[in-house]
């Protein structure tokens, strides 16, 4: 989710570890890479790497041009087509988009807004086609006042009415919606497998949180039934084929002063401060701290949806913990078992892995519908030496006792990030996508930035990490396969983020980049058929300063590129681009476009720097979903 000031990312972690700035700093201290600064657009190489190496790139393309611009571009020999935006309808009796008679019926029917993970799941399901299948894609936030006439810059949260409201809570959550290639060309098809999750879908809570005196309310005083999901930002799917969505900053979405009662300590951590963007306690309760104090409990979750069934509930697995999940990549271990790594998306906060207790069963679905719910949740704790220790956080062990405040595991995950402060875990730089390269088994975060000051010293090159970087996270090998469930992993820099061009960014890539080639705050990464890393970045506010606008950069993991990114291409001005995603043949590549126009100032609905992607007066930019494919029908990247 876009930061229109440092503010929005203000960190509430008031744990006294060292931050992971300061551990990077003595690792690349150690690893001696301070040595041999490249001149004019080219940083210093990374550990096992040359700083004068040419680093020839297995990727073809010509990079696309930096800038700042209303249209998006892509590199040369491809298209980049726009398959689906916010409105337009993909259920059966849905109307048209039109954004002077919006209603909360029709927004019911349509793409959601603000579209941010998606996936391609190939049909028939269980298949490895390229031509036909369902694209998940997840709807993080409104802004109202991109969306409706009239509200001004960014001030609309008192503003709204309750019609707006309504269409505002059915534009979020996600959309499951069938597409097919056929002479080439990507359409939508209005199919009976297509639907809508919005903030007002019935969802089930399963796992040790469920039924737990924290998680009822008025609405549902068992606590086993949620009223939507909100913040949905990154996500993954399972071995079994279902799709799972992250709940990130639903905080944003409560109104009211801070909590007094039982849940203050906890409202705190989760960073819930009253500072609310939509005005929906206005109208509902439940989204009013004073009236339903248990409610934010409901939210911050992993959402488990079968694309399968159309009539299928959807289930809160709360085992993998609550925080403001970025991401939920899943692989296997060594011994079958089902491995989740998931970020949580706040300045200074903590990177998680959940480990299923049964084994995944390939040949029997049913047996593995609720691995998430049983397993073992923990947190990273990263050591000057390049140790990645996992610290786990379960209940009666070390500190999560009732002596600090844990009566069961339900707290321990209630509460995961009090929890994980405990275990002494290392606050890191705003966690994002989290993903496994299925190539050569490794585990890639990306860190988007942390704009928070550090006490600066001689081995602490990047006093705030403005930029953002890339861990490889390397675990240990087992019959000859990466074992995800070991305690122990190692882990090293991919890349640091930034111009290497200028000295104070401190930028460290695997050799020398062109003046396309840099890139800033790193969010969603994606892999495709060859192991090559693709990067969307978000910059939020500051992608007019820095001027090379959001985008997609891909480079090597392995040999002479590795670590050396291109540009592939450009996002339209105030966008930010998510979701990378391939068809398996690695022949059609999809983007999420988020909030085109939304991260400029004094942009709105009235007086948009871009109408992107219709370009036609009266119609607000929409976030949209972009196809992209070489033009000789070749695989992405070359």
């Amino acid at each position: 989710m876009p930061r229109t000031s440092d503010q929005d990312d203000a960190p509430v972690n008031p744990s006294p570890e060292r931050p992971f700035a300061a551990i990077m700093a003595v690792r690349l201290a150690r690893r001696d890479v301070m040595r041999g600064l490249l001149g004019g657009a080219v940083g210093a190489a990374l550990p096992g790497r040359s700083a004068l190496a040419s680093g020839v790139s297995s990727l073809t393309f010509v990079e696309t041009a930096p800038g700042v611009r209303p249209d998006h571009a892509v590199a040369e020999g491809y298209s980049a087509k726009v398959l689906i935006r916010w409105g337009d309808p993909i259920l059966p009796d849905a109307p048209a988009f039109d954004p002077a008679r919006q209603t909360a019926a029709a927004q019911a029917g349509q793409f959601g807004t603000n579209n941010d993970f998606l996936v391609f799941l190939p049909l028939p399901f269980g298949s490895t086609g390229s031509d036909h299948g369902l694209l998940w894609l997840n709807h993080e936030y409104p802004q109202a006042h991109m969306m409706f006439p009239g509200l001004g810059d960014r001030t609309s949260q008192d503003q709204v009415t309750r019609e707006q409201v309504d269409i505002e809570m059915r534009a979020v959550g996600g959309s499951l919606v069938e597409i097919r290639r056929q002479a080439g060309d990507w359409t939508v098809v209005r199919g009976p497998l297509n639907r809508r999750i919005t903030a007002e879908t019935p969802i089930r809570i399963a796992g040790p949180a469920a039924g737990h005196p924290r998680m009822r309310t008025g609405y549902d005083p068992t606590g086993t039934q949620a009223r939507g999901t909100l913040a949905n930002c990154a996500g993954g799917t399972t071995p079994w084929g279902t799709v799972l969505t992250a709940e990130e900053n639903f905080d944003f979405t409560f109104m009211g002063p801070a909590t007094t009662g039982p849940e203050a300590a906890n409202h705190a951590r989760i960073g819930l401060k009253g500072n609310y963007r939509q005005g929906w306690g206005r109208f509902h309760d439940r989204f009013d701290l004073a009236k339903e104090p248990h409610e934010p409990n409901r939210f911050g979750w992993i959402v488990e949806i079968d694309p399968r069934d159309p009539a299928s509930v959807p289930v809160k697995r709360t085992a993998l913990g609550r925080f403001k999940h970025e991401g939920a990549d899943t692989t296997l271990s060594a011994d079958g078992r089902v491995v989740l790594y998931s970020g949580d998306d706040q300045s200074n906060e903590y990177l998680y892995r959940f480990v299923t207790r049964d084994r995944f069963n390939p040949a029997d679905r049913a047996a593995n519908r609720d691995l998430l719910d049983h397993g073992t949740l923990s947190v990273a704790r990263f050591l000057d030496d390049g140790t990645l220790v996992w610290e786990r956080l379960v209940f009666g062990e070390g500190p999560l006792t009732p002596a600090n405040g844990f009566q069961s595991q339900a707290d321990v995950v209630i509460e995961t990030r009090r929890a994980a402060d405990l275990l002494k875990a290392t606050p890191m730089d705003r966690p994002e996508d989290v993903e496994t390269n299925k190539v050569n088994g490794k585990v890639y975060v990306a860190l988007s930035n942390n704009r928070e000051r550090t006490q600066p010293d001689k081995a602490n090159p990047r006093p705030r990490n403005t930029y953002g970087h890339i861990l490889e996270l390397t675990a240990p090998s087992m019959d000859g396969r990466p074992d995800h469930g070991a305690d122990r992993f190692a882990w090293d820099i991919f890349l640091l983020a930034g111009d290497p061009g200028n000295a104070e960014h401190q930028a460290r890539y695997g050799g020398p980049v062109s003046a396309s080639g840099w890139l800033a705050c790193p969010d969603n990464v994606a892999f495709d058929g060859q192991g090559r890393i693709w990067i969307a970045t978000d910059q939020g506010g500051v992608q007019q300063r820095l001027g090379i606008g959001d985008g997609v950069w891909a480079a090597d993991t392995e040999g002479p590129g590795r670590a050396i990114p291109r540009r592939f291409f450009r996002a339209p001005t105030g966008a930010e681009v998510c979701g990378p995603a391939f068809t398996p043949d690695s022949r059609t590549f999809f983007l999420a476009v988020q909030h085109p126009a939304g991260d400029d100032r004094g942009a709105s609905f009235d007086t948009p720097t871009t109408r992107w992607p219709d370009f036609q007066d009266g119609t607000p930019p929409r976030s949209a979903v972009v196809v992209i494919t070489k033009n000789d029908g070749g695989v992405i990247g070359g």
